[in-house]
């Protein structure tokens, strides 16, 4: 029994690194689906259609269990959020990296612990507290704050940042009292309504090619919320919130293979000490609660 709570707590941070991944598959697919001529709406549409498409063909015959829920407002706060950080981080990717964009992005886990202390009243002891400041001081490094990096363009991914902590907050709320596919459902059927509403505004007919593009955003997107809900349900969003820069690690992977995208030197210098941070915050968690359980 007194294992649970580290068992517990590593698996939410394998849950955030998966959804990491997920996230940064997403982007690049949505970038390519930008390149190719594609409004943002139709691309935010394609990510939630496919998810709510994929929630109902799981539980097609228990859709009515599936959707009961008590927290209503919160899915739809859920939904609206994640639209705005889709919607501001895809836009991004027409003026700026996907690498610079991830990065600044990424500032949202230093919201994300703010918030959860504040609102939830976790927490916020000196560990968590020098990885916050690591991991923020490796974005800074990476954006570089006076450079040629700061253009107007550089605070579409900054609001999507904030839009995004909202959604994870909200996110953590539900995830502990609600079935995962019910959060699954309900952002994917307000989302995908309110997408649709612009969708005649915003169509642009896929080729062959970018039909494959919009499924494979609709599949990673999916994926990507299923892990990061059980990730906040597992672990305290303090804990696993540094753990989410590493997809500019990740975003730079696919930026260099994909689009041809070369970061230069202090990407890799501000990369590194965000996963020192990381990988500080967990070691520091992890040894603390091994005392714990020893002391008990």
């Amino acid at each position: 029994m007194a294992r649970g709570p580290l068992s517990a707590t590593a698996t939410g941070i394998a849950y955030i690194l998966a959804a990491m991944l997920c996230f940064s598959v997403l982007d690049a697919m949505g970038k390519a689906l930008r390149l190719a001529g594609h409004p943002v709406g139709q691309i935010v549409w394609a990510r939630n259609a496919g998810q709510f498409l994929i929630v109902l063909l799981i539980f097609r015959t228990a859709i009515p269990a599936i959707a009961r829920t008590r927290h209503l407002g919160l899915h739809s706060l859920r939904a609206v959020s994640q639209l705005g950080a889709a919607a501001f981080f895809f836009l991004s990717l027409g003026y700026i990296g996907l690498a610079e964009a991830t990065a600044i992005m990424d500032l949202n886990p230093v919201l994300i612990t703010l918030g959860a202390a504040l609102i939830f009243g976790e927490k916020l002891g000196p560990r968590r507290i020098v990885g916050i400041v690591l991991a923020l001081l490796g974005a800074l490094i990476i954006i570089r704050p006076g450079s040629s990096m700061f253009t107007p363009a550089a605070f579409l991914p900054l609001i999507g940042a904030v839009c995004y902590t909202s959604f994870a907050l909200a996110t953590r709320k539900v995830g502990r009292s609600e079935n995962v596919w019910t959060a699954m459902f309900w952002s994917g059927a307000i989302a995908t309504l309110l997408t649709s509403l612009l969708l005649p505004w915003q169509w642009v007919t896929p080729a062959a090619g970018s039909l494959l593009l919009f499924a494979g955003v609709g599949i990673a997107g999916t994926l990507a919320q299923l892990f990061m809900i059980r990730a906040f349900a597992l672990a305290d969003a303090g804990v696993i919130a540094p753990f989410g820069y590493i997809g500019i690690l990740f975003a730079t992977v696919w930026g260099y293979v994909f689009f041809g995208e070369i970061p230069d030197i202090w990407v890799g210098v501000g990369a590194l000490v965000i996963v020192g941070a990381g990988l500080y915050v967990w070691h520091r968690e992890t040894r603390a609660r091994q005392e714990q359980v020893a002391a008990d």
